[in-house]
């Protein structure tokens, strides 16, 4: 999983390597032609997508057999529900509605979009010719190791693959949090009502684990791309693995949590994840009427008001569950034609997490006092304290990432370390700042021998706007 997501990272259309070029300005213009990077992130979603739909209706046979109705039926809805929403998602994305393409839509319908999609992108990767046009679009980054900006020239291939891995992204994070996440709960709740383990439901449950923790680890890639469009970004694999350290332990222990949770007080367990949900979904839109903006120009040019609002309703329910289980790392901004508040704060993400363990530990806390005879045989106070001390690795790998392996860590105004001081040991240094040398965690990416006009951009002055909005704020595209 982890090499798939550095595959996606490092086929976007912005890693290039292995090209010659030429130095004009300042500028570097890649234009030989090159062997395209393989579709394996298409290839590895079209995979989850595909064997948690088989499993779960082979465990939806299994139920049936049993007269277990009341299983079947939330399974059938779990798997779905995400399906139709994932056929909708990639037919607005390639706009076949306006295309004649009849055998794609019935395939559709039948639930098999991503299978047809993920031919295509094959279909185009090895018919891709090496002595295509020169290119038909151009897009200009920064370089952060070597101080120069590059201007890549796209072939139409090379785009045609980079929409296909756009949409399925957004599919994997559908598939992740709408179905995935939903679907492990019930199993696992089901499993312990029932006091055995059957090997069809075993086997889901892996899946849809896996299927979640791809789907977190697409929305750290995604916020990382988003924020930082005008410069040329390369995660490593050390990067990769603490991401998925890092959302593993953060989801496992939260549905870990609220399945316990709700063997002991069923009924209550609604109205927590109906707080949530409605918190997280109405927070964009009260922040919306707070300043009073505009709905977004841009997000499909055929909607009408109505359209916008139904489309901006789903990418809010969306954003609402994927922060029920674990930290979505956006900030929506209805009032954007992205929809994403590049401006993010430290501070949201230091309330996000303290509430969260919080509320994990009253929840654990409840679970232990009005737990059932079940659990008589189970250490319960050990079951507590390790629910408690993997969130907190979680939180932990969640910082190492920030503080380590981020790649653009060095245009932070703060870094972690900074963050966990005190006022008065910031206002102490701050006066030092000038004389002390960078700290270790900016000076891990900051070269020797920079241009002067790049380490002006690199300052934590001129890259962040004065009111301290967050650690990755804005910056100024130079395309």
């Amino acid at each position: 999983m982890c090499e798939v997501a550095m595959e996606e990272q490092g086929s976007e259309i912005t890693d290039i390597e292995r090209c010659s070029s030429r130095e004009e300005n300042r500028v570097i213009v890649e234009t030989d032609p090159r062997r395209l990077n393989p579709p394996l992130s298409v290839v590895w979603t079209t995979m989850l997508y595909c064997a948690e739909f088989i499993t779960a209706c082979i465990l939806c046979k299994s139920y049936h057999k049993s007269n277990d109705v009341i299983w079947m039926s939330f399974t059938i809805v779990f798997m779905l529900v995400p399906a139709v929403l994932i056929q909708l998602t990639l037919t607005f994305i390639h706009r076949d509605l306006g295309r004649d393409r009849p055998l794609v839509l019935f395939l559709h319908l039948l639930q098999l979009g991503p299978v047809i999609r993920c031919f295509e992108a094959l279909v185009v990767y090895f018919k891709a010719d090496q002595n295509e046009e020169p290119y038909v679009t151009l897009s200009r980054k920064t370089n952060l190791e070597k101080g120069q900006e590059i201007e890549l020239e796209i072939g139409q291939a090379e785009r045609t693959l980079a929409t296909h891995r756009n949409a399925f992204k957004r599919t994997a994070v559908i598939q992740a949090f709408l179905g995935s996440t939903p679907q492990l709960t019930l199993q696992l709740y089901a499993t312990i009502q029932e006091k055995y383990m059957l090997s069809d439901r075993l086997a889901l449950m892996i899946i849809t684990l896996i299927s979640i923790t791809y789907g977190a680890l697409v929305c750290s890639v995604l916020t990382i791309q988003i924020t930082y469009d005008s410069i040329k970004v390369r995660l490593r694999s050390t990067a990769y693995l603490c991401m998925v350290v890092w959302r593993a332990l953060e989801i496992t222990t939260r549905v870990t949590t609220l399945v316990l949770f709700s063997t002991a007080l069923t009924h209550w367990v609604i109205l927590v994840g109906a707080l949530n949900l409605l918190f997280f979904f109405f927070l964009p839109w009260v922040e919306f009427w707070a300043r009073k903006g505009s709905l977004a120009e841009g997000v499909e040019n055929n909607l009408s008001k109505l359209g916008t609002v139904v489309v901006l309703c789903m990418f809010t329910l969306l954003y609402a569950c994927i922060n029920v289980f674990c930290w979505s790392a956006v900030e929506l901004d209805l009032a954007d034609q992205e929809l994403i508040n590049r401006k993010q704060s430290w501070r949201r993400l230091a309330l996000y997490y303290s509430g969260r363990f919080l509320e994990n530990f009253v929840l654990i806390t409840l679970w232990y006092f009005f737990k059932s005879d079940f659990y008589e045989y189970v250490c319960a106070p050990l079951m507590v304290v390790q629910l408690l001390i993997g969130y907190s690795l979680a939180v932990l790998f969640m910082l190492l990432f920030y503080q380590f392996c981020h790649p653009c860590r060095s245009l932070f105004k703060f870094n972690v370390h900074d963050c966990l001081h005190c006022v008065c040991c910031r206002r102490r240094a701050a006066s030092r700042r000038g004389s002390m040398p960078p700290s270790y965690s900016t000076a891990a990416t900051m070269l020797k021998e920079e241009p002067p006009e790049l380490l002006e951009l690199m300052d934590p002055q001129n890259c962040f706007p004065p009111d301290g909005a967050g650690p990755l704020g804005e910056r100024e595209s130079l395309a």
